[in-house]
């Protein structure tokens, strides 16, 4: 077993168990493709990672304040708005395709930012 689904199993309450056991008896292909896209983004936030480093999310601080968490999350905030106004602009309001990158990626990017607000928020990120 993984130390990150070691971690997750070791985690969770009895509420929790139950309510996964329910979704994965009920709805057994969302499960297993929920799982399997958690998987790819954990892939992809690797890779990312491997070329980014810590501090693009940082934004150069140590976020050991609450003003360089803040800092932090409103960069987040701004890469998250960037992606939802592309979608709103490329689906909504326009309803065409996009010109440089699947808009399948701008959901796996803000699917990604979220975690990292809240590694970030839990003081863990770069650690």
């Amino acid at each position: 077993m993984s130390r990150i689904k070691e971690s997750i199993v070791n985690s969770t309450n009895k509420c929790e168990d139950d309510a996964i056991e329910y979704i994965e008896k009920n709805y057994p292909d969302t499960a297993k493709e929920f799982q399997r896209l958690q998987f790819e983004q954990w892939a992809l936030f690797c890779k990312k990672q491997m070329d980014y480093g810590p501090s693009n999310i940082s934004m150069g601080t140590s976020l050991v304040t609450d003003d360089e968490k803040r800092l932090s999350l409103v960069g987040l905030i701004v890469r998250i708005n960037d992606k939802v106004q592309r979608l709103l602009n490329l689906m909504v309001k326009n309803n065409r395709e996009a010109q440089n990158e699947p808009t399948i990626d701008a959901f796996k990017d803000l699917a990604c930012y979220g975690i990292i607000a809240q590694i970030v928020q839990n003081g863990k990120w770069g650690k």
